[in-house]
């Protein structure tokens, strides 16, 4: 038993390390920076909203409450996957799906808002190319 948990404790810590080290690491969003992101987003009902690198999911649940959007975050890190799922049963939306996914494989090319926040240097080609090549215009 000792092991199984040791094992799961180390690829929880492993998760958060890799999403830490590859991308930025989490932050929580305050709410009157929230109010502060939509009103420069123009989200509109009905449209699709990407938050890449979600964290705690609490934006993606603000655009479906706030807007009534199609809301979608990514996360790499699993714990933080767990908590975004946790927060989108209590939100109770159904226009709310979390992935668990390297944000680099998912295609965005249906997004209408994408979101994402404190990028490294060291990914922020590899982002702008994938965002030029997916995204629509404007």
């Amino acid at each position: 038993m000792f092991y199984v948990v040791f094992f799961a404790l180390l690829f929880i810590l492993f998760t958060i390390a890799l999403a830490a080290w590859t991308f930025a690491p989490w932050v929580p969003m305050r709410k009157r920076d929230l109010q502060r992101v939509f009103a420069l987003a123009s989200l509109k009902p009905g449209e699709i909203f990407y938050d890449l690198g979600c964290g705690d999911g609490r934006v993606v649940v603000y655009a479906a409450k706030n807007f009534n959007a199609r809301s979608i975050g990514i996360e790499m890190a699993l714990p933080l996957f767990w908590l975004c799922e946790l927060r989108r049963v209590f939100a109770g939306s159904k226009n709310i799906i979390f992935k668990w996914k390297d944000l680099f494989k998912e295609d965005l090319s249906n997004a209408d808002v994408v979101y994402f926040f404190g990028v490294p240097q060291s990914i922020k080609n590899k982002l702008r190319q994938k965002l030029e090549r997916e995204l629509k215009p404007g």
